[in-house]
């Protein structure tokens, strides 16, 4: 699988930049940030949930927190939180995970929950099987496939101010009439990871593609030469309206419910020092203000906020 974010990436930057507040990404994590968006819509594409895939990057440096969240019809949005300077060059450890704390994890969140179903968590740490940092997100996401799912993994991600782009190869657990027969159990599927023939054959091929092609080159480009010997059958892609595209799922009604969850003297002691509570959504920069009037009526009970009933017959 491969995905190029143009619009939906730029129109990310563009919102943040924006923020007067905060400005513009530092170089290093706009490019973590295009890499997580590449790698959450290639994950949620495979997988076809159906509800949100959320992947963070969090840990003790001065990047606190990186979220992409990825909904089933691959609309995105993504964000992260800054403390502190950054060299121009800083890795994945000078960012997140400068004392060893650093952590990846991966959420599914279901569009239509069952009562008391709670979304699917897995979480690895940003360090490999002896203890090394991981420098590359790419590192990070191919341990995890091989922990949780031990399914063999080569992930190709880049991004720059203009794409954020992403080539997933994965060996699939069973092949041809297998499929149908489940003829393979976990543990066999565990004992085949890197002894697959044809998937290490394309996986060495694939890892052959370096940053700067990923980057520059069409879809189409960047299959011939890495494929060429192969027999390539292409799905027809996914684009518009039914492609990757930004969208944000916040709401002044949300907004409310967060305000709600704080509760009234919270809300009464932030009135106090300023005319409104103001609250701006950090995917898209939306400004949501509440004044004492909008304030007091989210504290109503619903029942309370209802008009009289008719007292007789109409």
């Amino acid at each position: 699988m491969i995905v190029r974010l143009t619009d939906a990436w730029t129109e990310i930057l563009r919102r943040r930049a924006s923020n007067t507040s905060t400005g513009a990404y530092p170089a290093p994590v706009s490019e973590l940030l295009g890499e997580m968006a590449a790698a959450g819509v290639l994950m949620q594409s495979n997988i076809k949930f159906n509800g949100a895939l959320v992947l963070q990057v969090f840990g003790d440096g001065p990047v606190k927190l990186a979220v992409v969240e990825v909904q089933s019809d691959l609309s995105l949005r993504a964000t992260a939180t800054v403390n502190g300077e950054l060299p121009s060059d800083a890795k994945l450890s000078q960012m997140v995970n400068v004392g060893g704390g650093g952590r990846c994890a991966i959420t599914l969140d279901p569009k239509d929950r069952h009562p008391g179903q709670q979304p699917y968590q897995g979480v690895v740490p940003l360090h490999g099987d002896h203890h090394e940092k991981l420098e590359r997100l790419s590192d990070v996401l191919q341990h995890y496939m091989l922990q949780s799912e031990q399914l063999d993994t080569i992930l190709v991600l880049g991004a720059n101010e203009q794409v954020a782009a992403g080539l997933l190869i994965q060996r699939m657990p069973i092949k041809g009439e297998g499929n149908l027969a489940a003829g393979l159990t976990h543990r066999e599927n565990e004992d085949q990871i890197g002894h697959n023939e044809d998937y290490n054959r394309i996986a060495h091929l694939a890892s052959s593609l370096t940053r700067e092609e990923l980057l520059t080159l069409d879809v189409d480009t960047i299959l011939r030469r890495l494929f060429w010997e192969e027999k390539l059958l292409r799905f027809e892609p996914q684009q518009g309206a039914s492609g990757p595209r930004f969208a944000c799922t916040c709401s002044r009604e949300r907004v409310s419910n967060m305000l709600r969850n704080l509760g009234p003297e919270e809300a009464e002691s932030i009135l106090a020092e300023r005319e409104d509570i103001e609250v701006g959504c950090e995917f898209c920069g939306q400004q949501y203000r509440f004044d004492a009037v909008d304030a007091a009526q989210i504290f109503v009970s619903p029942a309370a906020a209802q008009p009289p009933g008719p007292t007789g017959i109409q």
